[in-house]
């Protein structure tokens, strides 16, 4: 059971999923970052479905503007989602006291943390919960070496291992194109690898090896 959950978050990121291209990332945009907050939010429900509470870290980068900054925590303010403001990069430690202070009052305080699948259930309908429930997506499919992977996993009993997904840290999909906040996409499994002595079934996606 996690005791805090952190989520780090930047302004550049948050500007690029509101469709800002990588080489105009240094430039002042609010509208797009608050168009782009929908991914962070999203990250936030995730967590909550938990039954925990998160901490954003909001690293800050030299190209940042107070305007900027103000935008991110005024979205937190009205969401009751507690923020930090994090400079470690050029004030060393200093810069993530806010930090561990706001973990430190999260530690004081009682969740209600439980997992969103039973172990129990099939890898289909763990995988499925995790595309749904995580992601935001509407459904899995696997490949026909997928489910060959599969069947071979229940057959010698190894189906009751949590999952392990392998898939881009770009977008919530499997796309890594696929910015923002998208729904009513799928999930394709490509390989299903048991990884016995970690304890998981590794799930993978996309290009991810």
């Amino acid at each position: 059971k996690p005791s805090a959950v952190v989520i780090v978050a930047t302004i550049r990121a948050l500007k690029m999923h509101g469709g800002v291209a990588k080489t105009a990332l240094v430039g002042e945009n609010v509208p797009a970052l608050l168009q782009g907050i929908e991914n962070l939010a999203k990250h936030v429900e995730t967590i909550r479905t938990f039954g925990v509470e998160p901490i954003i870290a909001l690293n800050r980068f030299i190209t940042d503007t107070e305007a900027e900054l103000e935008a991110v925590l005024n979205w937190c303010q009205d969401n009751h989602v507690r923020i930090a403001r994090t400079n470690v990069w050029e004030e060393g430690g200093k810069g993530g006291l806010a930090l561990a202070e706001q973990v430190l009052s999260v530690l004081d305080e009682e969740n209600n943390f439980s997992p969103l699948y039973d172990v129990t259930e099939s890898i289909e309908e763990k995988v499925r919960t995790i595309v749904q429930k995580v992601y935001g997506g509407k459904d899995v499919q696997f490949t026909d070496q997928a489910k060959k992977q599969m069947a071979q996993i229940e057959k010698f009993g190894w189906d009751t291992l949590p999952i392990c997904m392998a898939k881009t840290q770009y977008s919530l999909s499997d796309q890594p194109s696929l910015l923002g906040r998208p729904e009513g996409f799928t999930v394709t499994i490509r390989e299903v690898i048991p990884k016995l002595g970690a304890g998981f079934l590794v799930c993978l996606t996309g290009d991810i090896m």
